[in-house]
Formats: structure tokens, C-alpha cells, sequence
């Protein structure tokens, strides 16, 4: 009788392996996995010793592949893909009392994507939901690599095989603090607010590129005053009179004069946008997000979302 022979590595061993060749850098794969940097470090050494190669060079601060490096990363990648495919389709034979929901959500999303997944957590108490939250940039690349089922985000990408449904309005609104003259006025002309000095979102982010399309459609180049990597950092510049900002409106409470802020009513504003549920076209979706996504796209017709 014929056995397979084992692979000379673990898959313990092989996700470090995959971190690292994802992130570049044995911290940044030591964090994302709450793993110890010698514990990654020691996984690499025993891999590249059991399979008598070296997988990794030094860079700089980083490391990179080396040939044999890439060649296993591609197999570790097509490997890991099928192993999803294993657990969706025991997933489905377990009628969703079990498996994983594996979802990305741009940065914004952050303010309103635990209401969607809460209740439907609670419905599958079986499910385990892998959530990662990253700028459009890096939600892009996930997508490329199809490390996710869903994303969830205002722009997807065109030179991606995706198919997208809208599930919610996404209006991005002008933001200045309490005290500015703008405040008190009824309707602020656009030459006046687009010739403002801004501060804006970081390189990558969705909210950035949908403000610069808005004012490229419109021949006028915005005056950025400070480039911020976070919503909160913008809301907190703002509201210490450093300057006003195009944000979503999901990122302020309700009522944004408790944050220091104002939302102004600008000629021309707000930026209409839509929240849209994104997935691969080519590969298979998996019950569990397929169910998620019914269950987004039921609440979001209800007026819920």
C-alpha cells in the first residue's frame, strides 16, 4: 500500500512563513499573529532547514524572498486556498452551525460594520468571524490575494475580476469646528469652501481619493493644509481650529457638536457615495458570506443599515 509522504514542514511553521512573505518583516508578522519575534524567527529557521534552502534575504529593516522563498509562497498560497475551500464546504455540510466569515472593511467602516456583524453573530453562534480593518489600499491587495470572502467599500477597484451590490449611502460632508463663520450660514459658496486649506485622510485611503475625484470633475486642486492617518485625527485637527475636512458622515455622532464639530452646508455637498459589499467574481462564495450578505442587503432595504 502506497502512502503520501508528509510534507517536512508544519502548518504552523508555513502561516509564519506566509505573514512574513505578505508583510515584508518579521515584527509585522510577529504582530498580526500575537506571536513573539523569536518564536517567528525560530519557525523560519527550522522551515528553511528542514527544506535545505534559504527562503529569506535582509532588506533594510525587512526581508524579502528569495527564488525558493516565492516558489513556496505560491504553494502555501494555493495550499491555504484550498484549505478554505475544505472548511466552507464542512461548513455547508453542517447547514452554517459552523465556519468562518472572513471580511475586510475600509477604515470607515469601523463606525457602523459591528452593527451588521453583531446581530448576525448572535443568529450563528457557530460562526467565526475574521474581521480586518485597513485603507482602501491595503483592503485592495487583500482582495488580489483573495485573502477574503466580503469587503466592504465606498470604491472598488476596476482591474480586479469583482461583482459589488450598494447596500448604503455613504454621503461625505464638509466638517469645521464650532466656533468658524461658516457655522452660521445658510449656504456656503463653492469657490469659497474649495479654495479653503484642508486637511485630509493619508495616501490610500478612500475617502481622500473620492474627495480629489470630486474636485478634479470640477477643474479646481485642493489646498491640503495636513495629511492625517486616521478619522479620529482629522475630527480632533479640526475641532482645535486646524482646518476643515471632508469626512464621511458615519464617522460623527449624531449630533457632532458633542465632538467640537460642525457640519457645514456647502454648495455643491455633500459627496454622494455608496457603501458597497464586494467580492471575487471568479471563485466560489462561501455559504456563510453569501448568508451575511443576504442578511446586510435585507436590513439595508428596511431602511436598517
Amino acid at each position: 500500500m502506497y502512502f503520501s509522504k508528509a510534507p517536512r514542514a508544519t502548518f504552523t511553521q508555513l502561516r509564519s512563513f506566509d505573514a512574513v512573505a505578505q508583510l515584508g518583516g518579521i515584527t509585522r508578522a510577529a504582530e498580526a499573529l500575537h506571536l513573539t519575534q523569536p518564536t517567528i524567527s525560530g519557525q523560519l529557521r527550522e522551515l528553511s532547514e528542514s527544506l535545505g534552502v534559504e527562503l529569506l534575504t535582509p532588506v533594510g529593516r525587512g526581508v524579502q524572498l528569495t527564488d525558493e522563498g516565492r516558489e513556496l509562497h505560491r504553494t502555501v498560497t494555493a495550499m491555504f486556498a484550498q484549505w478554505r475551500t475544505f472548511e466552507e464546504s464542512v461548513a455547508d455540510l453542517q447547514g452554517m452551525t459552523r465556519g468562518t466569515l472572513r471580511i475586510a472593511g475600509v477604515t470607515t467602516t469601523e463606525y457602523f460594520l459591528a452593527q451588521w456583524l453583531k446581530p448576525f453573530a448572535e443568529h450563528y453562534p457557530g460562526i467565526e468571524i475574521d474581521l480586518v480593518i485597513e485603507n482602501r489600499d491595503a483592503v485592495v491587495k487583500r482582495l488580489a490575494r483573495e485573502q477574503d470572502d466580503i469587503a466592504v467599500m465606498m470604491m472598488p477597484p476596476l482591474e480586479l475580476p469583482l461583482q459589488s451590490v450598494a447596500v448604503m449611502d455613504n454621503p461625505l460632508v464638509l466638517i469645521a469646528p464650532l466656533g468658524h463663520p461658516w457655522v452660521s450660514r445658510r449656504s456656503v459658496p463653492f469657490k469659497l469652501w474649495s479654495s479653503e486649506a484642508l486637511l485630509m485622510r493619508e495616501e490610500g485611503s478612500g475617502t481622500r481619493q473620492a474627495t480629489l475625484d470630486y474636485f478634479a470633475e470640477r477643474g479646481v486642486k485642493p489646498k491640503v493644509r495636513m495629511t492625517l492617518g486616521s478619522n479620529e485625527a482629522i475630527k480632533h485637527a479640526v475641532a482645535a481650529n486646524l482646518g476643515v475636512a471632508i469626512l464621511s458622515r458615519h464617522t460623527l455622532a449624531k449630533k457632532p457638536a458633542n465632538e467640537g464639530l460642525a457640519v457645514i452646508s456647502a454648495a455643491g455637498l455633500p459627496i454622494r457615495r455608496q457603501w458597497q459589499l464586494v467580492w471575487r467574481s471568479d471563485r466560489r462564495m462561501p455559504r456563510v458570506a453569501s448568508r451575511f450578505m443576504d442578511y446586510v442587503k435585507q436590513h439595508a432595504d428596511d431602511g436598517w443599515a
